[in-house]
């Protein structure tokens, strides 16, 4: 949880609020011999809450929202916003497109099958939503359908081709 989230704004760099903080430091211990975090303070705080501190890489950096950074969610033009949620390919704000995301994490997972190397990934829910797609082979307008929580663990394993494994 950031002060963005809670204030339904486009995220900056921002660090977590402290019912974020209280949230990550209740989480279920994860071990895995390399750890990466996306560049944002938000994710390498809590990587060092969750004791898994790694490396950056700028694959896992969140959704580019351009112009939007910071804005309030409510202040974007209906139109723009529409185009947004329906449109994978829109870049109106000067940022990324869901497809910009969904193929750079798809090179980042394939990086990663290539080296079979268990890795941790501190990162954002459009990653994760991109990872999901990916992994499930769905479309990029299924992206916004996904809701991945603050917080949330989701594994995925590579085994030949890449499988989504839930725990109850």
């Amino acid at each position: 949880m950031t002060e963005a989230m809670r204030k339904a704004r486009f995220p900056v760099d921002e660090s977590l609020t402290e019912a974020g903080r209280r949230a990550i430091k209740g989480c279920t211990p994860l071990a895995a011999p390399r750890v990466l975090t996306g560049p944002e303070r938000r994710t390498v705080e809590t990587a060092a809450l969750l004791g898994l501190p790694g490396d950056e890489d700028t694959r896992l950096r969140d959704l580019d929202a351009g112009a939007w950074r910071g804005g309030a969610l409510m202040s974007v033009p209906q139109d723009e916003l529409y185009a947004w949620l329906t449109d994978p390919m829109f870049r109106g704000h000067g940022g990324e497109s869901v497809v910009d995301v969904i193929e750079r994490t798809r090179y980042w997972m394939a990086e990663i099958a290539s080296e079979g190397e268990s890795t941790i990934a501190v990162t954002h829910p459009a990653v994760i939503r991109a990872a999901l797609l990916v992994t499930l082979d769905a479309p990029p307008k299924s992206f916004w359908r996904i809701d991945i929580p603050p917080g949330s663990v989701t594994r995925l394993h590579y085994r030949g081709e890449w499988t989504l494994h839930f725990t109850a």
